[in-house]
């Protein structure tokens, strides 16, 4: 027996088909992503952020919130952290990596934009204005290699050769896979 309408269901009965999709759409899988920020003073030092609840200094930025943009989500948090804001002009993605499960975590996309380089008066204004974080620094690329953990060593290093050379890094925990 056929259908006496032929017609696709997203046509015949629109109401049926935003169902089929929310249901699909609950069984798919969801991702954490992260926002970092690639920030440079005028000396050419990438500025370093040292977390109060993890062992080791990190990029500034952060989690995105349930449906908030990247770039929104880097923008809120370096407001939050470092009273750093940032102007609305789009900041150039410079690395994306797939990071996978480890210890409670799910897989996660950890983004990297380069912001640029601050001026003098924006260096003088960063403040910790984030119980979240116990200070602040712009480190030489030695520096910043001895701080952080291989794999965000491996990240930054990346998104430093990819924004100079007007790329994209595509990782895979911290390593290049293309």
């Amino acid at each position: 027996m056929t259908d006496p309408d032929p017609r696709p269901l997203y046509e015949r009965d629109p109401a049926a088909y935003r169902a089929q999709l929310a249901e699909g759409n609950a069984r798919q899988a969801r991702k954490r992503a992260a926002a970092d920020a690639l920030i440079r003073d005028r000396d050419g030092r990438v500025l370093l952020v040292d977390p109060t609840y993890k062992p080791a200094w990190d990029l500034p930025g952060g989690m995105a919130e349930a449906n908030e943009p990247p770039l929104d989500a880097l923008r809120r948090e370096l407001v939050e952290e470092l009273g750093l804001h940032i102007p609305a002009a789009p900041m150039a993605l410079v690395c994306v990596d797939w990071v996978a499960p480890h210890g409670p975590w799910d897989d996660s996309l950890m983004l990297v934009f380069d912001v640029g380089t601050l001026t003098a008066d924006q260096t003088a204004a960063l403040r910790v204005t984030d119980a979240e974080l116990g200070a602040f620094e712009f480190c030489t690329l030695e520096e910043a290699q001895k701080r952080l953990r291989p794999y965000v060593w491996a990240r930054l290093s990346a998104a430093v050769t990819a924004a100079d050379a007007g790329t994209i890094a595509y990782l895979h925990n911290g390593h290049s896979v293309s």
